[in-house]
């Protein structure tokens, strides 16, 4: 079996608590999980006080979310976090689809070199979440509170009162700002009314963790109509500790009790793996999913984030990634409002940049369903079709769905961005994640999102007349590259379209609110007025 120990954190009683004493905290998370651990940090690396409140004592059981793709993992490096579940979980870069028992299509995730994070790595949740709690309580900001559990939440102008039970018993406390990352049977939710739509899916699907030492490759093997798992799919992915996540298709009348028994779960893994595999069973779960978000991502004082807000199935990765995604959307804007330093519209563009992230997550996490569990004979024949094609033919193989695994949604439209006014090659357009590449800074190697700090950071190559850019109580450093940075191997150039005198202005959560062809202290001011809402 697998050696992992899950930890039991103590519970405290609050100083509020015991005094009786109600105090008003500027944030409070409910839920610590991957999404709420991360709000934590990430408020903290903000200068934000921050409560979090869980009704556990414990990490997640069994692996659960496992697939954590490049951009989570540079949020999670800036938090921190991000080397150490790198170097324990499982880096890969390439897919494959099996129709039957042949190969018909493979794919790489990071066909470009030189990027700090890997295209994606397997870690089970426990770890993640282990590594977060260590890394809060290293955070003097964050305050993680076991055992305590929401029961009624009451809004008002700009605060809300929560009423949470203790081991201790019942007291209340207030919050400028609450943050529910309490999951997809989020509580939090149905105490503000919110409304949560969207398509149910009937397909039943079983998880297997396996503990076993194999001979299989680090990739993510999916097969159509295995021979040892007729007319469903397989899923299988390697993680840390020898453990193999197996996702077997079941069907829509499968029943859930009866699926999860060992003696049910041998034989099928026996099959997949021949009669004799060596191998122990870890953890089992059977899952239904949904595709849906909530109406909006923020009522009153209180916003939605990660399953709270927005489901998808599990085929592309998508959850927690997008969840963790929502909270570095989130931080920067809170910080100004906080601070006084923009008006509280711009959390409401919260809800606009992230709804379509969810709108873009759940229509792809549709179509792989749709592709994966074909509802009718004619789509079934398609897929058979496709999946025939796509191993001579290239151009069926960009329709192979197995689940289009997650990246972060560009916020073309977003009215935080200025458009822009000069011609650009590339792909770093404003509302864009912005692209690592490595550089070296007084000698030494490094990368380029590690020097871009928790603030607005203009970035130009070449010289610049000033060294920060200041608007209103905003000042945003200037990054001079082939200067203050040496571009190592031109990726940014590259990347950046990056001739001299280019210049970019970066928002907080490391997207691009801007750029030029010249160095203007003036458009740039407009542009931090306009990516605050003001």
């Amino acid at each position: 079996m697998s050696s992992y120990t899950y930890p039991k954190y103590p519970y405290r009683i609050s100083s509020e608590q015991e005094s009786g004493r109600l105090v008003r905290h500027p944030v409070v998370v409910i839920g610590a999980g991957p999404v709420g651990l991360t709000a934590a940090l990430d408020f903290a690396a903000r200068g934000i006080p921050t409560v979090v409140l869980d009704d556990n004592d414990t990490v997640s059981l069994g692996s659960r979310a496992v697939c954590y793709a490049k951009r989570p993992l540079e949020i999670w490096d800036r938090l921190g976090c991000g080397e150490r579940m790198v170097e324990r979980g499982i880096s890969w870069r390439i897919g494959k689809v099996f129709f039957e028992d042949d190969l018909r299509y493979q794919f790489d995730l990071l066909p470009e070199p030189d990027h700090k994070m890997p295209a994606m790595i397997n870690l089970q949740q426990y770890y993640l979440e282990e590594f977060m709690v260590e890394e809060c309580a290293r955070q003097p900001l964050v305050d993680l509170r076991w055992k305590h559990k929401l029961l009624s939440l009451q809004q008002h102008e700009d605060f809300a009162t929560l009423v949470v039970e203790t081991p201790d018993g019942v007291f209340s406390l207030e919050a400028q700002w609450v943050v529910a990352c309490d999951g997809a049977n989020s509580d939090t939710r149905k105490m503000v009314g919110a409304e949560f739509t969207g398509q149910a899916f009937q397909d039943r699907f079983l998880i297997a963790d396996v503990v076993m030492k194999a001979h299989f490759p680090t990739e993510r093997w999916f097969w159509f109509d295995p021979p040892f798992h007729r007319n469903q799919s397989v899923l299988l992915h390697r993680q840390a500790d020898d453990v193999w996540r197996i996702d077997f298709q079941l069907g829509w009348d499968a029943d859930p009790t009866e699926e999860k028994k060992p003696e049910n779960i041998i034989p099928r893994v026996k099959a997949m793996l021949g009669p004799d595999a060596r191998f122990e069973l870890e953890w089992a779960s059977v899952y239904q999913f949904a595709c849906r978000r909530i109406d909006r991502f923020r009522h009153g004082r209180v916003i939605f984030a990660g399953d709270a807000a927005h489901q998808v199935s599990p085929f592309g990765a998508r959850g927690a990634n997008s969840g963790v995604q929502d909270v570095d959307n989130l931080g920067w804007k809170l910080k100004l409002v906080l601070d006084g330093l923009a008006p509280e519209t711009l959390v409401d563009t919260y809800h606009e940049e992230r709804a379509l992230a969810a709108d873009d997550n759940i229509a792809n996490s549709t179509r792989s369903t749709d592709f994966i569990t074909p509802k009718s004979a004619m789509s079934r024949r398609f897929r058979n079709a496709v999946l025939e094609l796509a191993q001579e033919h290239p151009f069926a193989r960009p329709l192979v769905n197995s689940g289009r695994l997650s990246t972060p949604t560009p916020y073309l439209a977003s009215p935080l961005n200025t458009p822009d006014e000069d011609a650009f090659a590339g792909l770093m357009a404003p509302g864009t994640t912005c692209a690592d590449a490595p550089v070296r800074v007084d000698g030494k190697d490094g990368w380029f999102l590690g020097l871009l700090g928790s603030g607005f950071t203009v970035v130009t190559f070449g010289d610049a007349p000033l060294g920060e850019v200041r608007s209103g109580g905003i000042a945003a450093p200037v990054l001079r590259i082939g200067m203050d940075a040496v571009d190592a191997k031109g990726r940014l150039a590259e990347r950046y379209d990056g001739t001299d005198g280019t210049t970019y202005l970066i928002r907080p959560d490391q997207h691009v609110a801007a750029r030029w062809r010249s160095f203007d202290a003036d458009k740039i001011r407009r542009a931090i007025t306009r990516a605050i809402a003001a």
